[in-house]
């Protein structure tokens, strides 16, 4: 079969479906599940995030039609087993989309309600109508480690469970750390050192701060600085990792230095 002539959408589901055909298909795709492709899609999530980060349209191009290339293989995945199709997916996105927004779809009853509370409140809707008990249910287990912590703390913020200002997760965050010093085991410490990460998270939500983004930046000019550490290093022919840790400090100091007067 000859695709090339498709709109392209419908090319990309012929496609996946040639590759998963159970006679002629590739061997590495028919042997997939959802399972196996999980992992694939959460990469190609966060490679689309870098490109936005990097400004790099071409590369978001090109990682756009690997995250949908994801939805589209298990899209075919529940569709061999008769469970809903592509199409099927489309759809519900689409009338979750204008149901989520009847100030633009409805008839406009609801535009001088703030945007997030309505946002809330349907999605809430719709837990409770999927079946949801807690205040919690629905938050992803596979979301990177603080953002779940941020979502679990603003669901329960929700429902009032939550510190007035920011000094209460600021004492918090100094009580966990002296928990963390004087826990005496490895799986005691381990324990204390994420009650120390959540708290963090809380104290920074409390500021209005998303701690993914924060750390994410922090990540970012850890990795910066340290280039330049290892780029001062060579250009006086040192190895920086032959330097004391007194030596390396001082290029640390130098490169903070460098950047405040640019």
């Amino acid at each position: 079969m000859n695709s090339a002539n498709l709109p392209p959408l419908e090319r990309l589901l012929a496609i996946m479906a040639r590759l998963r055909d159970p006679v002629s298909g590739c061997e590495w795709d028919r042997a997939q599940s959802f399972a196996t492709i999980a992992p694939y899609t959460i990469e190609e999530a966060y490679e689309v995030a870098d490109a936005v980060a990097r400004q790099d349209l071409s590369a978001l191009k090109d990682e756009l039609g690997d995250l949908l290339l994801q939805v589209v293989f298990h899209a075919r995945i529940a569709e061999e087993a008769r469970h809903f199709a592509f199409a099927d997916v489309a759809a519900a996105i689409a009338t979750k989309m204008e149901t989520r927004h009847p100030h633009i779809f409805g008839n406009g009853g609801e535009a001088d309600i703030a945007r997030e509370t309505r946002w809330e409140n349907l999605k809430a809707q719709e837990r409770a109508a999927s079946g949801a008990t807690s205040a919690l249910d629905g938050v992803a287990l596979a979301l990177p480690a603080l953002l779940r912590a941020e979502k679990l703390q603003k669901r329960a913020a929700r429902v009032g469970f939550d510190w007035p200002d920011p000094t209460g997760p600021a004492d918090k965050l100094t009580e966990e750390l002296a928990e963390l010093a004087a826990a005496q085991t490895p799986d005691h410490r381990a324990e204390e050192a994420g009650d120390l990460l959540f708290a963090a998270v809380n104290l920074v939500r409390a500021h209005g701060i998303a701690a993914e983004d924060a750390l994410r930046a922090a990540n970012a000019k850890f990795e910066r600085r340290f280039r330049a550490m290892e780029a001062l290093a060579e250009q006086a022919d040192q190895s920086f990792a032959s330097l004391s840790l007194d030596e390396q400090e001082a290029l640390w100091q130098s490169v903070k230095r460098l950047e405040k007067s640019l």
